[in-house]
């Protein structure tokens, strides 16, 4: 599928149409983690543990500290009864800045649970969790969970109550239950090996029935894309102008073959020349 604008086609991957969608896409899995059944028993399995009830603080979590730091949008952001706070991330790219990520994450959720004034220790527990569809470590392990330990004595557990969990769908060995083993199988292929998957598959196709789901997708899609069509357009202009300016082409000269090739007006393109002439 493909939409056009300012002569830039934008091509949409066959995967990402909405028809096409399956849990591992982000806006996807979000949704199948407002069901509170669905997102409380993947919790269990994942994690090997038991939770009373989940609730959810917001549609997606916002934490934006101050007007000049950067804020962070927060897709699976809930609590059990605890208190325990639970941040559960899809990762589909590698972009070698996940460990950084989940610092950050851990950070951010630490800054915005504690009040001003109150004490360290009304810190929360929290889990930082990645789900990836690649290996972010190499080492071929299904799970790779980080907590602080002593460097020294690698016995010792800080005990901060934070954990930061990548779980790998390609994995091929370490110690963890079937039960995990076939949701990661789940997230990477599609297929469905037990109840619990099989209940997740139906989730997603519930939601892709969803029209209003379907709108907020699409408009969602679009924007990334016309961010990355201006960044492609940028890019260009700026080849452009150095090109035409180094042929000893006039100001005037690649303002007009500017906005003949992109569907500027004038005004348009005098701008966009102003910023890359020298």
């Amino acid at each position: 599928m493909s939409q056009t604008k300012n002569n830039i086609k934008i091509m949409i991957p066959e995967e990402q149409l909405w028809e096409n969608l399956n849990i591992s896409n982000d806006f996807m899995f979000a949704k199948v983690m407002r069901n509170p059944e669905l997102c409380k028993e993947m919790l269990e399995r994942l994690l090997d543990i038991q939770i009373d009830h989940i609730e959810y603080p917001e549609e997606q979590k916002v934490i934006d500290i101050s007007k000049d730091s950067k804020s962070v949008r927060l897709d699976v952001y809930l609590k059990d009864e605890k208190g325990t706070v639970y941040n559960i991330e899809i990762q589909t790219t590698n972009k070698k800045n996940l460990p950084k990520r989940t610092r950050y994450y851990a950070g951010m959720i630490d800054l915005n649970a504690i009040e001003k004034g109150a004490d360290y220790t009304e810190l929360p527990q929290s889990f930082v969790i990645f789900i990836c569809t690649f290996d972010a470590f190499g080492k071929g392990l299904w799970r790779y969970t980080f907590e602080n330990r002593c460097k020294e004595d690698n016995t010792l557990l800080l005990k901060d109550g934070t954990a930061k969990i990548f779980f790998n769908t390609t994995g091929i060995k370490g110690n963890i239950s079937e039960d995990t083993k076939n949701i990661l199988k789940f997230i990477e292929n599609n297929t469905t090996e037990d109840d619990f998957t099989e209940k997740l598959a139906q989730e997603v196709q519930k939601i892709k029935k969803n029209k209003e789901w379907q709108v907020e997708y699409m408009t969602l899609l679009m924007r990334e894309r016309e961010k990355y069509k201006e960044g492609v357009a940028e890019g260009e202009i700026k080849g452009i102008v150095e090109t035409y300016e180094d042929l000893g082409f006039s100001f005037q000269e690649t303002v007009n073959r500017i906005a003949e090739k992109f569907g500027f007006s004038v005004q348009q393109s005098e701008e966009e020349v102003h910023k890359y002439w020298v």
